[in-house]
């Protein structure tokens, strides 16, 4: 659940950094910025590292320790470069911008391929949900329409086929449900 929610809000927080970095906002202010900002559990981490930096703990061991914290590739990469930047005072707003658009990129990939995962899912919820109950219906009733035609349809009682039917309407009902579950599984949590 978190790698979840930190893949879901990293790119908001680059973002963020970028502007409040590239307007001359420094390390400390744009972290505590984001802290105070509704960024779900990135905000968390980073309200914690304030709290342990006002409390007299080197910005750089809190960076490492959030480091070994955090579960998405791209929050770990934002983490190193904030980290690279205070210990060798290399150029975070460039860094960022490039991470940033790369994960842009990644974003409309997932998507895309989300889009084209889902192509199938209305015909299939269309062939289940309206086609068979039809198909179902006509073999409810079809021992009453031919009564008198006990050679083609043999000697089905209708209380026998009104259980088929049931049976297939509840099997259609959970095809459905799965059919559900599978398009919201494949789900890229943007």
């Amino acid at each position: 659940m978190r790698k979840l929610d930190e893949s879901r809000e990293i790119l908001y927080v680059i973002r963020t950094m970028d502007v409040l970095m590239g307007s001359g906002v420094g390390l400390e202010a744009a972290i505590h910025s984001i802290s105070q900002g509704g960024y779900g559990i990135i905000s968390s981490d980073f309200s914690e590292l304030m709290v342990n930096i006002n409390g007299g703990r080197p910005l750089e061991k809190e960076l490492r320790s959030l480091l070994k914290k955090a579960e998405f590739d791209g929050y770990k990469r934002v983490i190193n470069t904030m980290l690279n930047n205070v210990t060798q005072n290399t150029d975070i707003i460039e860094t960022l911008r490039k991470q940033g658009e790369r994960m842009e990129e990644d974003r409309t990939s997932n998507v895309k391929d989300y889009i084209e995962q889902l192509g199938g899912v209305p015909e299939t919820l269309l062939s289940i949900g309206m086609i068979g109950p039809i198909i179902l219906a006509i073999l409810g009733i079809a021992p009453q329409l031919m009564e008198d035609s006990g050679d083609i349809m043999g000697t089905l009682d209708p209380s026998t086929a009104m259980s088929i039917v049931n049976g297939g309407l509840i099997f259609t009902l959970i095809g459905m449900a799965m059919t559900g579950i599978k398009a919201h599984t494949k789900d890229p949590g943007l």
